[in-house]
């Protein structure tokens, strides 16, 4: 109720403008207190030397972005591009060996990068689920497939294991990590749809094409077997009009981001800053809560730019990869928070709908919900704060639906049926800014560290009740309305013209 209800023009003005200023003031405040901290000798291993001509120093406190974009930036640009020339000889030329170049493409990549150890580690993983795939039965497949992923998590398993990369260099255990966990997934889907489908007969050759794709091997996302077989094996692929256009777009802003982000983190050391919880602990509440904010939204930002490159890649390849995660600023909802859309979708096709159907039951929402962040756990890798983050976005999961079946019931029901439509969007918005922080501080947990998150908890709910409590959740009502606005045109331009999509009498 009220979601395509619209609000008075001059009201969504106000939500901008009270939106824009706290923004603005707390960007302020998160500035002044980067300059301040620039000379603490606890910012000094993270505050590093940056761009000469910006004449600051970088906040490096994320070891990934500045690997991918400074040591390795060279590595990935060369083994992409290699892939995106030889992918389009190949189209060219025997455009019906596409698929099986890309796979060879991707064993020498991974020989290459990891050792061939490690590349006969992967093949084993992947002849083992081929072969419980050929007995049929799910439930076999899912075990192993877990088995498999959990060798790689927990000790002593995964210290054997890792000893079979030949290389050493600074991202080792990263990609390590990511590319076996990817490839235990991936082998997982395979499994699972050749038992969904026994008529089709996938062959290993099939498997090895599918978990081989370079673009997706490190990093994903993760496209099902089904969506990635049905794409690759087009023979002549014929590209929709316009779609050049719009992969050059994507790339654009894909470089865009990287530049923003890297002049962004001369000014604002918001990585750095959680480290050091004296100093947090000084700034403004208002600087505070966009600390918080801006920690995910940074998150949100850099799976955005992993996504935007390797799918500018995967296009040019002819293959609809899934898009970047929904960005945390348009979230209010624990239902749709996800960082990454592809493992999202595996865990819904093959866990979360599977169990919980069309999840409107309490008792089958719950055990799928369980069973979903068992599988996350397991994937991020058993410990206290991931232990803890599960149980948090779990509860948010489910404590989303309870409130919702209460408000179907009397007397909440008849209230809302009582109000104007524009008035229950209002009541519904309140909500969902309660939300939104319940969403920021359940992940806050994981993205940064517990005693950070404690440190936020602390200043918003008790030392800074009400004022700051009252102030930060009529800032956070006013972009939930924003965003409901955005949705509600959204739906509108979706929906069909009165008429359309209707057979004409004869």
């Amino acid at each position: 109720m009220g979601i395509k209800t619209a609000l008075p023009a001059a009201e969504l003005g106000i939500y901008s403008l009270v939106l824009s200023g706290a923004l603005a003031f707390a960007a302020q405040g998160l500035l002044e207190a980067s300059q301040d901290g620039a000379r603490r000798r606890a910012f000094r291993e993270s505050a590093r030397p940056g761009w000469e001509y910006i004449g600051r120093k970088m906040d490096a406190a994320d070891f990934e972005w500045v690997m991918w974009f400074s040591s390795f930036r060279n590595v990935i640009l060369f083994a992409l591009c290699g892939h995106v020339l030889f992918a389009k000889l190949c189209t060219m030329v025997a455009p019906q060996l596409r698929s099986w170049m890309y796979a060879v493409y991707g064993l020498l990549a991974v020989v290459g990068t990891m050792g061939p150890w490690y590349l006969l580690l992967l093949l084993g993983h992947c002849a083992g689920l081929y072969v419980v795939s050929l007995l049929g039965q799910p439930w076999l497949c899912i075990g192993l497939g877990l088995a498999s992923l959990a060798s790689f998590k927990v000790e002593p398993l995964v210290s054997w294991q890792s000893g079979f990369v030949t290389r050493t260099f600074d991202l080792q255990e990263v990609l390590f990590q990511a590319g076996s966990g990817f490839t235990v997934l991936r082998c997982t889907s395979f499994a699972l749809e050749s038992c969904t489908h026994p008529c089709r007969r996938y062959s290993l050759a099939d498997l090895l094409k599918y978990n081989f794709y370079l673009p997706f091997f490190f990093f994903g996302p993760v496209m099902t077997f089904d969506c990635f077989h049905e794409q690759v094996i087009q023979a002549e692929p014929v590209r929709p009009e316009g779609e050049l256009w719009r992969i050059r777009v994507q790339a654009g802003l894909s470089v865009a981001t990287i530049v923003a982000v890297d002049i962004f983190f001369h000014f604002f050391y918001i990585l750095t800053i959680p480290g050091d919880l004296k100093f947090a602990n000084r700034l403004p509440d208002s600087a505070l809560a966009g600390l918080a904010y801006s920690n995910l939204v940074y998150d949100w930002v850099k799976a955005a730019v992993l996504f935007g490159v390797v799918n500018t890649v995967a296009r040019l390849d002819h293959l609809d990869p899934p898009r970047a995660p929904k960005c945390i600023t348009a979230l209010y909802v624990f239902g749709e928070t996800h960082f990454d859309r592809g493992i999202n979708d595996w865990l819904c096709k093959y866990v979360y709908d599977h169990i919980g159907g069309d999840h409107s039951a309490v008792i089958p929402e719950l055990v799928a919900s369980v069973a979903t962040f068992a599988v996350t756990t397991l994937w991020l890798g058993p410990c206290d704060i991931v232990f803890l983050w599960s149980v948090l976005n779990c509860f948010g999961l489910n404590f989303e639906l309870w409130v919702q079946k209460l408000a179907e019931h009397r007397p909440l029901a008849q209230m809302e049926a009582s109000l104007s439509e524009q008035m229950s969007r209002r009541v519904r918005a309140l909500f969902g800014a309660m939300n939104f922080w319940a969403i920021i501080m359940y992940n806050l947990v994981s993205l940064n560290s517990l005693e950070f998150t404690e440190l936020v908890a602390r200043r918003l709910l008790l030392t800074g009740f009400p004022q700051t409590t009252l102030a930060v959740l009529l800032v956070t009502y006013c972009g939930v309305q924003l965003v409901k606005e955005r949705e509600r045109t959204l739906a509108l331009e979706e929906e069909p013209e009165p008429g359309q999509g209707k057979e004409k009498p004869e």
